[in-house]
């Protein structure tokens, strides 16, 4: 079993991801959706979160060299501050705005901008928030090496999106992956494998 399948099938055995093709999730943008993925569920389950801070290490070599890590605020903190732990690394974070009061800040933690960054993110739907942070990180005066996450829906937008941008993605596991890891274990049907298939054909062009 790859790390892909294994990471997964850890998402799903925690309920860090839920499918639910016959009674679909409503997203805060009001998106009917058959998926719902809270990855800062790993978190609370220590065997999981030291595997996927491997898994995280392991894939973060392909983006050799960087001198630090970042993490989208807010579910990407966590994940980023694990990697550049077992990384002996920097860590800081980034708002997509400013705070409003106190210095203001819209990155916590250090960065003097002159540094190769690698950007963490838990979960990649249209990898606004992500892109948004990458820019962020270049205004500074960062080189992104790219961006890092634990899970993507694969939209082809999202996709685009981060090639247009110039920003190398990379993921644990992919919603591919997920789903048919769920089939083999029997958490879904075929037919809900083919609604699920669907579902992301039809949002990922939107």
């Amino acid at each position: 079993m790859s790390n892909a399948e294994k990471v997964a099938k850890n998402l799903l055995q925690i309920k860090a991801i839920k499918l639910s093709p016959q009674s679909p999730f409503t997203w805060a943008s009001g998106i009917q959706s058959p998926i719902y993925c809270d990855n800062r569920i790993v978190l609370s389950h220590p065997d999981v979160r030291n595997f996927m801070k491997s898994c995280l290490a392991e894939e973060s070599k392909a983006f050799a060299p960087f001198d630090a890590v970042s993490g989208v605020a807010t579910a990407g903190i966590a994940h980023g501050a694990l990697l550049a732990d077992a990384l002996g690394l920097p860590f800081s974070y980034v708002r997509s705005e400013a705070k409003g009061h106190g210095r203001k800040n819209q990155i916590e933690g250090e960065l003097k901008g002159n540094e190769r960054v690698l950007v963490v993110e838990d979960l990649i739907s249209t990898g606004g928030s992500s892109l948004r942070v990458v820019e962020i990180l270049r205004e500074k005066g960062c080189t992104v090496v790219g961006v890092l996450a634990l899970f993507s829906y694969g939209f082809d937008a999202a996709m685009e999106a981060f090639h247009d941008a110039g920003c190398p993605l990379r993921t644990l596991t992919n919603y591919d992956v997920l789903i048919e890891e769920a089939l083999k274990s029997h958490y879904i049907s075929a037919e809900d494998l083919q609604q699920l298939l669907a579902w992301r054909q039809k949002i990922g062009v939107a």
